[in-house]
């Protein structure tokens, strides 16, 4: 059964820092995109970052460009996404998943998500 599960989510005032993980199980994606996204109350769930299999490729939303960083480590099977600089709006709920198709910033590319975890940022 493949399971992704997402940790390091938490309460930060605004300006710090926080490394959220992405850990996957009952299947190695280390051949495939993986990706980060968002989603806020009341809003749709949005692109933030996304990197190649070999790591030599990565995306990010205009919005979160030098703040977020996207790593991975395939012997791990696990991607990380380091959040700096952060601000009240990056508050939402914050998902990995796996990318099959299309384009890497959207929804319906992925399969295979976590069950999210929370990162609020208070002014």
């Amino acid at each position: 059964q493949v399971q992704l599960v997402e940790s390091g989510g938490g309460l930060v005032e605004a300006g710090g820092s926080l490394r959220l993980s992405c850990a996957a199980s009952g299947r190695t994606f280390s051949s495939y995109t993986m990706g980060w996204f968002r989603q806020a109350p009341g809003k749709a769930r949005e692109f933030v970052a996304a990197i190649s299999w070999s790591e030599v490729n990565t995306y990010y939303a205009d919005s979160v460009k030098g703040r977020l960083t996207i790593s991975r480590d395939n012997a791990k099977n696990t991607v990380y996404l380091q959040m700096n600089s952060l601000k009240p709006e990056d508050t939402a709920v914050y998902y990995c998943a796996v990318h099959f198709r299309g384009a890497v910033t959207t929804v319906s590319g992925y399969d295979y998500w976590g069950q999210g975890t929370q990162v609020t940022v208070s002014s």
